[in-house]
């Protein structure tokens, strides 16, 4: 049986092409992803917001699978209604289907919370709107945001089509000295591969939208198991 010790319930953009991937590519034996979309082509405030409406129909397909955590999978779709924005989805999650939820936006701040990192950097492939929202999320739940550079990308499909070394590029060239960490946004950003060498190569934690979420929802499934190469979240964030 697939998911012997945990299912992990994914809700991605319809036009993420990256999170499944990189989330099945580093999940421990035993747990199995089963995924569910809604509508994303254009990473905008206004269609971030519209992909509200569609997300208890797609949690409610996914407890069908019989998952034990369900993730919604984007960043700024969970955040762009501002602070108590993340936990206010994760609730229309739980209450529709009685399965813990779990926001991309709440993972990320539960991360840096863990390895200690009150002033960050951050990269993303954003427009200039959504990084806004982005820096107003995070600087109203406490954290400093010292620098921040995006791509400037608002088509999701080309997001998805960027290296990882582009990611590598763009983290290195955001990171600020006064920073504690690094944060890379956006779960269609392909990070995986180079999570590890940033951090070595900066001497600070990095985290990924995809590396947060999926340390979120293997602690809530009580996998402790370390996932080897994506940094020190994953490596001994899980005990």
């Amino acid at each position: 049986m697939y998911g012997w010790r945990a299912r992990i319930g994914l809700i991605v953009p319809s036009s993420n092409t990256t999170m499944e991937e990189e989330f099945r590519s580093a999940l421990p034996d035993g747990v199995s992803l089963h995924v569910a979309r809604v509508r994303l082509r254009k990473v905008n405030v206004e269609e971030l917001k519209k992909m509200e409406e569609f997300v208890e129909l797609a949690a409610d397909m996914l407890a069908d699978a019989g998952v034990d955590v369900i993730a919604y999978g984007c960043t700024t779709g969970s955040l762009v209604g501002g602070v108590g924005y993340d936990e206010r989805i994760a609730n229309k999650i739980e209450r529709m289907t009685g399965v813990k939820a779990v926001a991309t936006a709440t993972a990320v701040l539960e991360a840096l919370r863990h390895l200690d990192v009150k002033s960050i950097a951050v990269a993303t492939p954003y427009i200039d709107e959504v990084n806004k929202k982005e820096e107003e999320f995070l600087e109203g739940n406490g954290f400093k945001v010292v620098s921040m550079i995006g791509l400037g990308i608002e088509d999701n499909i080309e997001i998805g089509r960027q290296a990882p070394e582009v990611a590598y590029r763009l983290g290195k060239a955001a990171f600020h000295h006064d920073a504690d960490g690094l944060f890379i946004s956006c779960t269609n950003f392909r990070t995986f591969e180079v999570l590890e060498a940033l951090e070595v190569d900066l001497g600070k934690p990095v985290i990924s939208s995809n590396s947060a979420t999926l340390w979120a929802v293997l602690r809530e499934v009580g996998i402790k198991e370390p996932v080897v190469g994506l940094g020190e979240l994953l490596e001994f964030g899980l005990g």
